[in-house]
């Protein structure tokens, strides 16, 4: 495979898409490696999750996911919202949307009827994740400013490291492998 896409003269930094081309070395500096970080922090938290068995199945053969609702119902009466939380919470994470007219926009998560702030908490993490691992990043001058996503990457990496702190996770977070 690396053979085939070097033979088609593409490096590491060439994402290359058509005319519209991303390199990732032009990208900010400090934007790469928060982003790195909140994927890092958020999938040691998940392997948290499973290996202290917050798991969705537990079926022998079952694929083995981590299940961020067993979590939340474990720990919800518990939970004190912290100022990050706070913060993550007031930075009003989006989602891509369908509106009426079949258009893709952005909408802030609704939170109402919302039963826990650790269920809040939750859902914001999961939605910024969900959108830089999934969504498009732009129509949406909120989402276009830089400045807001490193405080909401910033943001999202101390909460993971506050609710492993929280709930005893944080050993299994931080484990060397």
């Amino acid at each position: 495979m690396i053979e085939f896409m070097c033979k088609r003269g593409r490096d590491e930094n060439d994402f290359s898409l058509g005319e519209n081309a991303v390199h990732i070395d032009k990208a900010d500096e400090e934007l790469q490696k928060i982003s790195f970080r909140f994927f890092y922090f958020f999938s040691r938290f998940e392997f948290a999750l499973k290996e202290n068995k917050y798991l969705k199945r537990y079926n022998p053969g079952e694929t083995a996911e981590a299940s961020w609702g067993k979590f939340v119902e474990s720990f919800k009466d518990s939970y004190q919202i912290s100022p990050y939380a706070q913060g993550l919470i007031d930075l009003r994470v989006k989602k891509q949307v369908v509106d009426k007219s079949g258009d893709i926009v952005w909408k802030v998560i609704n939170l109402d009827g919302t039963q826990s702030d650790l269920e809040k908490v939750k859902i914001a993490l999961n939605g910024l994740r969900n959108n830089l691992f999934h969504g498009g990043k732009h129509g949406d001058q909120e989402v276009d400013d830089v400045a807001r996503n490193k405080d909401l990457l910033k943001t999202a990496v101390e909460v993971l490291i506050e609710l492993a702190e929280f709930s005893g996770l944080d050993n299994d977070l931080r484990r060397e492998y």
